[in-house]
């Protein structure tokens, strides 16, 4: 069995102006300078303000446990890590600060008092909730400098901050517009179709209901009454299965599935999973044939595509907004995919090998410090995962500066603290964090990080990450990593 994992409560995309899935478009690839982020930030918050942060997806974890979280009456860790109740907090009233950091930080004053950050954070990481060890970095995104390092090179088990070393590495191989594509493709004789997979785990019934009516206007055009129904997984390699086992965080990885392989109504979080998602797909689109006036001649069989046309075709949301999809809903099953698409770019076989070396090959390309890292997955299920504090601050630098505007959906991705995403839960109307972190999430059992960006007191956005391991409770670590993430934004003065 695979071995339990806890997770914070996440924010359904839809609720700040996304999608589920292909039929509802999600936000495009992004500009090129930060004015993209401001008015991300002010789209974000403004939205997520009216939303309801009751329920939503679970950083890599089960359900029950969160559920059983969200009873309680209160939090541990004092007054800026109290419950937040079912309703949002209303707008921060820092996100003023927000734009006016994302615009511009040159030419600010390095922290003042003695000892600077040091001061502040070292107390904090010290918290015994942050178990038997604990790294941590600070960047300032607008110069590079590191401000703070406590063990910034040392190789720590990530969780799903691993998500952000995927992401970027996806968004620097494909770009922010690329697009998956699903096809079908009919043989020259007009005898058998195939449904190719493409890799994409966001396809749903809809988007296979209009490859079908595509498939089916081109069956008929061609004078055949009935087909033989195939499905071509072979764009991917290696195991299906997670190294962690079965488990209801991640269905089998295949290169066809339908909304993610669930088997309830759920577009987010833990859910049942199929155990053979590219025959279900191809079982529900042979139905979807026959509603479009197409018979198949037996139950769809696995196999490549014969020489023949492409008749239909459907692409995926941009790469930009599965990545923030994947970062907001700490979505696995889009990272792992988002692995594999980025090894298919690099040439390498599509699977959890392929993905781990095509992954660190961007990363190491991008000039990051990839020493010490191992990337086992791409959703940071998997605790052979290592990468360091210096890692994870410096594509987040990276993402918020000029040179790569193709990262930027890293940063509109990244959970809002206070309003969206697995940190939906975690500030409160009097947290002085609320609107001014926006971070990724990771926890597994033992296993508590916090990885993004904050607005600091002079108005610097500040790249962070603290990694913890050895905890015994994810309540009061959280509670100290968000202390520690809040004291950023309160500079040293």
């Amino acid at each position: 069995m695979a071995e339990p994992v806890h997770g914070p409560t996440d924010e359904p995309l839809s609720r700040w102006g996304g999608w589920k899935g292909p039929k509802r478009p999600g936000r495009g690839s992004g500009p090129n300078d930060r004015r993209f982020v401001a008015c991300s930030a002010v789209l974000g918050l403004a939205v997520a303000a009216g939303a309801v942060l009751a329920a939503g997806p679970w950083d890599s974890g089960q359900r029950k446990a969160e559920q059983d979280r969200a009873a309680a009456s209160e939090r541990s860790g004092g007054a800026h890590h109290q419950g937040t109740g079912a309703t949002a907090p209303r707008p921060a009233a820092s996100a003023p600060a927000v734009l006016a950091a994302l615009g511009t930080a040159e030419g600010l004053k390095e922290p003042a008092g003695e000892g600077g950050l040091k001061t502040v954070l070292a107390p904090l990481l010290d918290d015994p909730a942050l178990g038997a060890l604990r790294t941590a970095a600070v960047v300032d995104t607008a110069t590079g400098k590191q401000l703070y390092a406590r063990g910034a090179a040392t190789p720590m088990t990530p969780a799903s901050t691993v998500k952000l070393a995927t992401v970027a590495a996806a968004l620097s191989a494909l770009g922010p517009g690329h697009r998956i594509a699903t096809t079908v493709r009919m043989s020259k004789d007009a005898r058998t179709v195939t449904l190719v997979g493409g890799g994409d785990p966001t396809l749903d019934e809809a988007a296979l209901r209009d490859l079908a009516a595509g498939t089916a206007r081109a069956v008929r055009a061609s004078g055949t009454k009935a087909v033989t129904l195939t499905y071509d997984t072979s764009r991917y390699s290696g195991p299906a299965l997670h190294p962690i086992s079965p488990n209801e965080n991640i269905a089998p990885v295949s290169a066809l599935m339908v909304d993610e392989g669930r088997l309830d109504d759920s577009d987010k979080g833990p859910a049942p999973r199929t155990g053979d998602p590219a025959r279900d797909a191809a079982r529900t689109f042979a139905g979807l044939l026959g509603d479009a006036g197409v018979d198949t001649r037996s139950a769809p069989s696995s196999g490549r595509a014969a020489a023949g046309t492409t008749v239909a075709t459907h692409l995926s949301a941009p790469l930009s907004a599965l990545v923030e999809r994947a970062l907001t809903n700490s979505d696995n099953d889009i990272a792992e995919a988002l692995a594999r698409q980025t090894a298919l770019k690099a040439g390498m076989p599509a699977s959890f090998a392929g993905g781990r070396r095509a992954v660190t090959e961007r990363l190491k390309k991008l000039g990051l410090p990839v020493a010490g890292a191992r990337l086992a997955d791409g959703s940071g299920l998997d605790r052979a995962d290592k990468v360091t504090a210096g890692l994870l601050t410096g594509l987040l630098a990276l993402a918020a500066g000029p040179g790569h505007p193709e990262l930027r959906p890293i940063l509109t991705g990244l959970p809002v603290a206070g309003f969206s995403g697995t940190l939906g839960g975690r500030y409160t109307t009097t947290s002085r964090g609320t609107g001014l972190i926006r971070a990724k999430t990771g926890t597994l059992t033992g296993v508590n990080a916090l990885a993004g960006t904050a607005v600091d007191a002079q108005g610097r956005l500040l790249a962070f990450a603290f990694l913890a391991s050895g905890t015994t409770s994810p309540h009061e670590a959280e509670a100290a990593l968000d202390a520690s993430a809040t004291a950023l934004t309160r500079g040293t003065r």
